[in-house]
């Protein structure tokens, strides 16, 4: 009897076990965590690219695995000389690699991309990065700031390392013309132009009032 009961108690143990074990989505549980995550690329032993995040999550299936970044990347690009050329920061971000090869970075939330040669600075929610084809590219609003002025609009196409952004619908933009050390804001959209004169009202005869100012001499 004592026997009985001990192997029906084991077996009601590992149904509860396994019970508990079929509620666990394997797909949504992470293989790996890296706290403190920190990698750089090189290309004909140069620095190219640097990747910094908090933490980084690691996911595998069967056709794609992918890497989850919850608390936010940050991206640094560099110029051919070493110097540092571009920077993204986004508070989540995501990294899928398919099978055949396809390669892509998202990021999410608040992403700003800065090139500092251009001194260029975008804002948008989310950015895509295709590593192979070398084009960063979003359809969602996006502002930029430079110094030729101010631009926004709906999507968005560059090379990786945001040196030719062309905004693809732009609206209510605005520029700075620089001219004898004179910046003058030009508003594309809301420019008014010279006030119109009031009806019956004349204007000065400027030849006029020179004509009297000689004469006095």
């Amino acid at each position: 009897m004592a026997t009985a009961l001990a192997v029906a108690f084991v077996v009601f143990s590992c149904k509860g076990n396994l019970s508990e074990a079929e509620k666990l989505d394997l797909s949504q549980t992470p293989l790996q965590i890296v706290d403190s995550m920190y990698f750089i690329q090189t290309e004909n032993g140069k620095l190219k690219m640097r990747v910094e995040a908090p933490v980084m999550e690691v996911y595998d299936h069967d056709s794609v695995s992918y890497e989850v970044f919850p608390k936010g990347l940050s991206v640094f690009g560099y110029a051919e000389d070493g110097s540092l050329e571009t920077t993204i920061r986004s508070q989540k971000a995501r990294h899928d690699t398919k099978k055949d090869g396809e390669d892509k970075w998202s990021a999410f939330g608040s992403v700003v991309i800065r090139n500092i040669v251009n001194q260029e600075t975008m804002e948008t929610d989310t950015i895509y990065w295709d590593q192979k084809a070398k084009e960063i590219w979003t359809d969602c609003y996006i502002k930029m700031y430079s110094p030729a002025g101010f631009m926004q609009g709906f999507g968005m196409r560059s090379d990786d390392m945001a040196r030719n952004a062309i905004i693809q619908r732009p609206f209510n933009s605005y520029g700075v013309v620089e001219q004898d050390s004179t910046k003058v804001v030009l508003d594309s959209i809301n420019f008014i132009g010279p006030f119109p004169q009031p009806k019956g009202a004349k204007r000065p005869d400027m030849r006029k009032n020179s004509g009297k100012l000689k004469k006095n001499n």
